[in-house]
């Protein structure tokens, strides 16, 4: 065994996301202990392909008869009877070819049967990457054991290894005890992830890393976790930003620009802007307001298939499962249309007309016609990062205005024909008073929620979108939300993947818990309901307005802000919200403010920055942090966080 200490200093670095990759410039500071570790190659073994998908009628005859369901080619169903050496070559194999699949079509679930995988002598231990998706099937996480870990690196190439770049993948609800021996530097459980990569309903015995400290120069860039346990520490290193939510940390290592914690125990208390007293930067919320947690697929005791939909809860800490079960719902599988890729929208609207709920086995559905919600409490749930497109300029999926309905685990890609929005939740509505009665459309007690909902204009092909999601309904729930007008990838261009807005809200009592909004050619954020909430928004403005002139929101008003409140709203508040600048066609753009909200007493921001990138290739900025407050992010002042604690 060879000592090795990781860095005690990360010192000032240069974070680029070029035309391939990200562009950002931060101050990093990581506190780490010395790591006993040694060196060791892991194998990647070929694995046989799946056959073919067996017909709707087929896999609907199977689940109405309590058969396990056909849940696709793209989902690999893992049992404790198989050797760890059988697991180890197929998940190797989904590894070797999703890494470095960043825009592919391809989509993978990885599902592990309650029992244990891997021993102390023999462990498992596996890689995760683009599109895939790994998950326990057991009730509770404790049901589902892996002695190993299951990791994500950082990808190398001309601008060195960083996790810039790691999106779209995920791990849930399973219980890890951290066995990596002859790993060398790599010793523990890695995660080092960008956006759009949830870790959900995790207890991990041992330490964590959310980025890659083994190969430079480990760039990372913004995170979510929730409804999980770490027992060691937690180092969050190079993490530009990161929102932990509902969970137990056995501690956290360090901030770099807004780390946020909510309800979460053993988090760092209150530390904005950073000082050397108390490290930081940290935004902690003792509590999370309201809450609701993903759906999941789960095996009973009698090996039945079965969804369970945790309820909702409020003003709640730690794990939904710290002292038993989770409270909620438990749905049989013969309750929800089983869909493949091949099916049809009119064949799963038809489904969902008759009442039933909605899995998609993993895949790419590409749509003719909108996928329309309308039973209260209906559940869609995606398997492996299920994507949908609209090829037709139509709308993704729309719900009526109905309470509870529960949409998880799902990408909107944006289709070639623009659509004027891509999810809409509830109907659009005249003005408070001059409509009908929104009695009966939503309910306090049953949000609708949306959990690990990602949508992108451009990237996998050309996309156009007005607005990606559009919240019209009551009391709603938005929990790890990534909305990505794409910097990079297929069809980028400021007249290829056109898109105004990521976010419009106009429902009343909604609530962000982990709020991703990026690139929007107009305001990224448009906040009209009451009693709105935000805990953790990260922002960056677009990079590519080719001149002032083409970004304006207003004659004598520079560009548009990351986030806007309507000036009729008396209540909203926002905590831990920042917006970064880069535009790099080489012309100075700037926007007037990032954060423009009406000045009443209702209406309260805290913790807020921003941030001027890159002074090597950037121009122009941000003028202020709110409101004309808070000073400018501009090349005068590169890689600083702009701060504004409370506002007004």
């Amino acid at each position: 065994m060879t000592a090795v200490a990781a860095p005690a200093k990360v010192g000032l670095m240069t974070q680029r996301r070029e035309r391939g990759g990200w562009s950002a410039r931060g101050l990093h500071r990581l506190a780490l202990a010395a790591l006993a570790v040694a060196t060791a190659a892991v194998p990647t073994i070929a694995v046989a392909g799946a056959g073919a998908a067996p017909t709707t009628s087929s896999a609907t005859a199977a689940a109405a008869a309590g058969i396990a369901p056909d849940l696709g080619p793209g989902t690999l169903v893992l049992d404790p009877s198989m050797s760890t050496a059988d697991i180890q070559a197929k998940v190797d194999a989904i590894a070797t070819a999703q890494v470095s699949n960043e825009m592919g079509p391809e989509r993978h679930a990885i599902l592990f049967k309650p029992g244990t995988y891997g021993t102390a002598d023999k462990p498992l231990n596996f890689q995760v990457g683009y599109y895939t998706e790994v998950a326990g099937l057991g009730k509770d996480p404790g049901d589902v054991v892996i002695n190993g870990s299951v990791y994500v690196r950082n990808q190398c190439g001309s601008s060195g290894c960083i996790a810039l770049n790691n999106f779209w993948r995920s791990m849930s609800n399973l219980t890890i005890n951290v066995t990596t021996p002859d790993f060398g530097c790599y010793s523990g459980q890695f995660w080092a992830v960008s956006q759009a990569a949830p870790l959900r309903r995790v207890h991990v015995k041992g330490q964590t890393t959310l980025m890659d400290y083994c190969t430079g120069p480990s760039f990372a860039s913004g995170g979510f976790i929730a409804d999980s346990r770490f027992d060691g520490a937690v180092i969050n290193g190079s993490q530009q930003q990161f929102f932990t939510r509902n969970s137990t940390v056995g501690s956290w290592s360090n901030g770099v620009w807004n780390q946020v914690f909510s309800g979460t125990q053993g988090a760092p208390a209150e530390c904005f802007p950073a000082a050397t007293a108390c490290g930081g930067p940290y935004t902690t919320v003792a509590k999370t307001s309201v809450s609701r947690e993903k759906p999941y697929l789960y095996v009973d005791d009698a090996g039945a298939y079965r969804v369970f939909v945790p309820a909702a809860a409020r003003d709640t800490s730690g794990t939904t499962w710290a002292s038993g079960s989770t409270p909620g719902r438990s749905v049989a599988i013969s309750d929800f249309f089983v869909a493949r890729p091949s099916d049809s929208a009119q064949a799963i609207n038809r489904e969902l007309a008759r009442g039933r709920n909605l899995l998609l086995t993993p895949g790419v559905y590409h749509l003719d016609q909108t996928l329309r919600v309308k039973r209260a409490d209906t559940v869609v749930l995606g398997l492996g990062l299920a994507s949908l497109t609209p090829t037709t300029g139509q709308v993704a999926m729309s719900v009526a205005d109905v309470p509870g309905v529960d949409i998880a685990g799902i990408t909107f890609d944006a289709g070639p024909v623009s659509s004027p929005v891509l999810l809409q939740l509830g109907t659009r509505r005249a003005a408070a008073g001059q409509g009908p009665s929104r009695a009966g459309w939503s309910d306090a007690a049953d949000p609708t929620a949306l959990q690990d909902v990602f949508f992108r204009i451009g990237g996998p092909y050309v996309g156009k979108a007005t607005v990606s999601l559009e919240v019209n309904s009551d009391h709603v729930v938005l929990d790890d939300i990534w909305a990505w007008r794409a910097d990079h990838g297929n069809g980028v261009g400021w007249t290829s993947n056109t898109a105004d807005t990521g976010l419009v809200v106009n429902g009343d009592h909604v609530t962000a818990t982990g709020l991703f909004v990026e690139h929007y050619q107009k305001t990224e954020v448009i906040w009209n309901g009451e009693h709105g909430s935000v805990t953790f928004f990260q922002n960056e403005l677009p990079y590519d307005p080719p001149s002032q002139a083409a970004w304006m929101s207003s004659p004598g008003h520079e560009g548009y802000p990351a986030l806007l409140v309507g000036s009729g709203v008396k209540s909203f508040s926002g905590t831990g919200m920042g917006s970064y600048s880069f535009f790099n066609q080489g012309v100075d753009v700037f926007a007037a403010n990032a954060f423009e909200v009406p000045t009443t007493p209702g209406v309260r921001l805290h913790d807020l920055l921003t941030i001027f990138l890159d002074p090597s290739t950037g121009k122009g900025g941000i003028r202020n942090v709110v409101n004309g407050v808070g000073g400018s992010s501009t090349i005068a002042n590169p890689d600083v966080p702009v701060t504004v604690v409370d506002y007004p």
